[in-house]
C-alpha cells in the first residue's frame, strides 16, 4: 500500500512540476492592475513610474502601459524580458509597485507569465492605436487543438490592413491558457478584423472547446 502511495505521488507530481518550468527564451509577461474609482489618475502617475523605471532595467525589451477603454479603473502593464533571469532580477521593482499600490487597489494584481507563440513583429503602437487584450484558455485535452487554430488566427491578422501587432503568448504554469495581444492603427482596423472571416470562423470553432467567455478587451496606450 506504501508503495503504491509512492508510485501516484510521483505520477501525481511531475506533470504539475513539468508546467511550472521556467519560459525557455524570451518571457513575456501581462500585469492586470484594477483600482477604486477615486484613484485612477494617481494609480496612473504610479504605473507611468513603474513603466518608465521598467524600461531602463537591465533585459527589459519592450514596457507598455494601457488602460481599458471603458473601464478606466483597469490597467494592463505588458513587459519582455530577454529571459527568466532579467524577468527574476525585476522581482523586487515589482514587488514594490504593488506595496505602493495597496492603498488604492480595488483587487489584488494579476501577474501571468508566458512564453512566445506566434509573435511576429514587435514594433511600437503609433499614437491613438487601439490595444486589444484577449485570454483565451481551454480544458487541458484541447490545448494541442487550439495551439495551431491560434497560430493560424495570428498570421492571417499580421495580414491586414491597419494591423500593428497580433501576438500569441502561452502561460508557462497553465500551458492550456493563452494571452492574445493585438494593436490596430485605429477603431475602423479593428472593427474590420472582428468582421474578416478568419476571425469569425475561429470564434466559432473556439465556441464548442471552451465554457468560459471570449475575455476580450480594448485599451488605449497612457503616455
Amino acid at each position: 500500500m506504501r508503495q503504491y502511495l509512492s508510485v501516484l505521488l510521483a505520477m501525481t507530481v511531475v506533470p504539475l512540476a513539468a508546467q511550472a518550468q521556467a519560459p525557455a527564451g524570451e518571457v513575456y509577461v501581462a500585469t492586470y492592475v484594477e483600482v477604486v474609482p477615486t484613484a485612477t489618475g494617481e494609480a496612473a502617475t504610479l504605473l507611468k513610474q513603474y513603466r518608465d523605471a521598467t524600461r531602463k532595467e537591465v533585459g527589459n525589451q519592450r514596457a507598455e502601459l494601457v488602460q481599458e477603454a471603458n473601464r478606466p479603473t483597469r490597467f494592463a502593464v505588458l513587459t519582455i524580458w530577454t529571459d527568466q533571469k532579467a524577468f527574476e532580477a525585476h522581482g523586487q521593482a515589482a514587488a514594490q509597485l504593488r506595496d505602493k499600490l495597496k492603498p488604492v487597489q480595488a483587487a489584488p494584481n494579476d501577474e501571468r507569465v508566458h512564453s512566445g507563440m506566434s509573435i511576429g513583429t514587435k514594433e511600437a503602437a503609433r499614437p491613438g492605436a487601439v490595444f486589444v487584450v484577449t485570454h483565451v484558455d481551454v480544458p487541458p485535452p484541447q490545448k494541442d487543438t487550439l495551439i495551431p487554430m491560434l497560430v493560424q488566427l495570428s498570421e492571417a491578422s499580421r495580414k491586414e490592413t491597419g494591423n500593428g501587432r497580433f501576438e500569441v503568448q502561452q502561460q508557462g504554469s497553465r500551458p492550456n491558457h493563452f494571452t492574445v495581444v493585438e494593436i490596430w492603427n485605429d477603431p475602423r482596423a479593428y472593427d474590420a478584423h472582428v468582421a474578416a472571416a478568419h476571425t469569425r470562423q475561429f470564434r466559432d470553432k473556439l465556441g464548442p472547446m471552451t465554457g468560459a467567455l471570449y475575455d476580450e478587451r480594448l485599451y488605449k496606450a497612457v503616455d
